[in-house]
């Protein structure tokens, strides 16, 4: 025990952190300094359009600097938030060439470029007024991760002594959050990248695999870091996320929900309840990104044009999305309605930036109107779904608008409720003055959004 407590003394002294201070305090002279001017345009949370970028499928060499080239074309989409995936080396021992299996939480991946592309990337974000936020990976490194032999306490290991592999992963061993040693330099390892690239905050991957306190512990520190505005996602859905610090979970079940929705013609009267599930436990600020593809699903399930009715049944959910309750988030690609799956490891197909122009002015348009409107972004949701119909009010002082979605490949009549027949409507997008009376009939895919 004597041993023990010397080993901890040493390395709290070697680490700068002060027993009973905590590590916000302690560890500023051993973090990097700023690079550049943090960003002051963060949006406020509600106010997200969130856009995941796959590396390795983006452009043709794969890197940061073909993403960096298509700022202009990201921003015109009416993004504000860029999500990158893993920057970090993947590991090769017993790998899978994942991204997902980090070997070194500290560096770039010579795939992807260096710091430099990785700041300039960070830099054209800013300059275009998007904040950018990485993938963190907390929950498991790679199999060579220096971690294994440097500090193989930190890892967790079953009864043999074996390190523990989680849900099947086998390019991968479980961190063991027991350690004050790995918490530390995780936190560490995330404080980093907000001053020496600029970001703005981090998805976390797997959230829901470390513990709540673990987070709450990592956002402590990152939230004292002043000069900057943080945006943090769960990728999870346990109402302990919010408790934490999460600005928002992941869209899991809604996304499921929408799959068996038009799959199995499950009613759409279940995203109120869903929805009820998902916000449970979120305060003020907090909320869901939700969205209709992304690298896991899109590898797994399929694109938006197979899952989801092609163009129109895709483009009726994604108004769903963006409208309804919660930030949108769009994966790369689906703007251009690339019918292309984009399979793990995402090193085969790259995606083709020239298709389908129509499809793209459509996801424009959409998320122009949420982008243009308080209400659709900030209102207090009413609902009135039938079982085909997703139906609902978005309500914010005197601005009212009505989105009436019909998620089926057939037409369907919906019959307005009391509240919302026989009112004076104008169609949201063209203006084009639209009087409801009792019921209104909506062609496969169809959907309306109108204000008062």
């Amino acid at each position: 025990m004597k041993k023990h407590l010397t080993c901890l003394l040493a390395f709290t002294l070697l680490s700068g952190i002060i027993p009973g201070t905590s590590f916000a305090q302690n560890n500023i002279e051993h973090d990097p300094p700023q690079y550049g001017k943090p960003f002051s345009g963060v949006p406020d949370t509600r106010d997200v359009t969130m856009y995941q970028v796959n590396t390795r499928v983006f452009s043709a060499a794969g890197n940061f600097k073909g993403v960096t080239a298509r700022l202009d074309s990201i921003k015109a989409l009416g993004i504000n938030v860029i999500y990158l995936m893993p920057i970090y080396p993947v590991g090769i021992l017993k790998a899978s060439d994942s991204p997902y299996a980090t070997k070194n939480y500290n560096a770039v991946g010579s795939e992807f470029g260096t710091l430099g592309d990785l700041r300039a990337l960070v830099d054209g974000a800013h300059k275009r007024k998007m904040a950018l936020i990485l993938d963190f990976v907390a929950n498991h490194t790679s199999w060579d991760n220096p971690w294994l032999t440097q500090h193989p306490d930190w890892y967790l290991r079953d009864s043999t002594g074996k390190v523990v592999i989680t849900h099947g992963w086998r390019d991968v061993g479980q961190l063991d959050f027991k350690s004050s040693g790995l918490r530390l330099a995780l936190i560490k390892a995330m404080k980093g990248w907000v001053l020496k690239a600029n970001v703005d905050g981090f998805r976390c991957d797997y959230a829901d695999g470390p513990p709540a306190d673990f987070w709450a512990q990592a956002f402590d520190t990152l939230r004292n870091i002043h000069t900057h505005k943080l945006l943090f996602m769960a990728e999870g859905s346990r109402g302990s996320n919010f408790t934490a610090g999460f600005d928002y979970n992941f869209g899991f079940n809604f996304y499921g929900n929408l799959k068996r929705i038009y799959e199995r013609g499950r009613s759409v009267r279940s995203i109120d309840t869903v929805n009820m599930k998902d916000y449970k436990d979120a305060k003020a600020g907090q909320g869901m990104v939700r969205y209709i593809t992304n690298h896991d699903v899109n590898s797994s399930d399929g694109t938006p044009l197979q899952l989801f009715g092609g163009t129109k049944g895709s483009m009726a959910a994604f108004v769903v999305v963006a409208y309804m309750k919660g930030v949108p988030m769009i994966y790369n690609g689906q703007e251009v309605g690339t019918p292309d799956q984009m399979m793990f490891p995402f090193t085969r197909t790259k995606i083709d930036w020239n298709i389908n122009p129509d499809v793209t002015a459509e996801y424009k348009k959409v998320i122009a109107l949420r982008n243009a409107d308080a209400a659709i972004r900030r209102g207090e949701l009413a609902s009135y779904s039938s079982d085909d119909v997703c139906a609902f009010t978005k309500t914010l002082g005197g601005d009212n608008v009505l989105v009436l979605s019909n998620l089926r490949s057939r037409e369907v009549t919906f019959m307005l409720p009391a509240e919302l027949a026989n009112q004076k409507w104008k169609d949201a997008f063209t203006g084009k003055k639209n009087a409801l009376t009792t019921q209104v009939t909506l062609q496969p895919y169809q959907y309306l959004v109108l204000k008062k």
